[in-house]
């Protein structure tokens, strides 16, 4: 068994959920732009998600779940998710985008995995409080992947990790393998692989012998 370890945000899902937040509570671009700041190691990614998180108050939960709605995994995404539990192996997305939106498009595109690590926007009076929640605020990918490989059993050098931002950065350095999906600049240098597609993504499984070939 291996550990495979996934950004969600821009690489399982093409969708950024702040984003798709944002442009009900009118902010988009605001938001959009503390993203790309963050994703290119700019500012610290807890910072970035404070900033977004109080920019998205007051919005209501009705719109939350309507933004949650339109998140979606990439296409091949799943077949790549449902392929590497077939052969065994634990499945964890860890993410600093939020857990309704993850457990949406999971549930839309038919699939699931073994651990999800995300944070959370609280709501009180059925609308966001502006804060933000969860482990993924503070806490770095390095830290959750290596005490869920710990809890495992599994040794580093049987995980691997795929992701594309600034915030992905302290996983792939201690993965055993680590992939970058369209990687931003500040990720490239440290990636054994590049993709852009589920199914070179697939291909480079089949080549580490991750995933049985076809």
């Amino acid at each position: 068994m291996r550990v495979i370890a996934f950004d969600f945000d821009g690489t399982l899902s093409d969708s950024e959920m702040t984003v798709l937040l944002a442009e009900r509570a009118g902010v988009a671009d605001e938001v959009a732009a503390i993203t790309e700041r963050a994703m290119n190691d700019e500012i610290s990614y807890a910072e970035s998600l404070r900033r977004r998180g109080d920019l998205l108050s007051g919005l209501s939960d009705e719109a939350v779940t309507a933004a949650y709605d339109d998140v979606s995994l990439r296409p091949g995404a799943g077949s790549v998710i449902d392929r590497l539990r077939s052969a065994g192996h634990h499945v964890a997305i860890l993410t600093g985008g939020f857990e309704r939106g993850v457990d949406r498009a999971l549930e839309r595109a038919d699939t699931t995995v073994d651990t999800i690590v995300a944070n959370r926007l609280p709501i009180r009076d059925a609308q966001l409080t502006g804060a933000v929640e969860g482990p993924l605020i503070e806490g770095t990918k390095d830290n959750a992947l290596e005490q869920l490989a710990a809890d495992l059993d599994v040794p580093m050098d049987r995980t691997a990790a795929v992701g594309d931002g600034a915030n992905d950065l302290p996983m792939l350095e201690v993965a055993g393998l680590s992939v970058g999906y369209e990687p931003k600049d500040a990720v490239r240098p440290v990636c054994d692989a590049t993709v852009a597609s589920m199914s070179r993504l697939a291909t480079v499984f089949e080549e580490r012998r991750i995933l049985p070939s076809g």
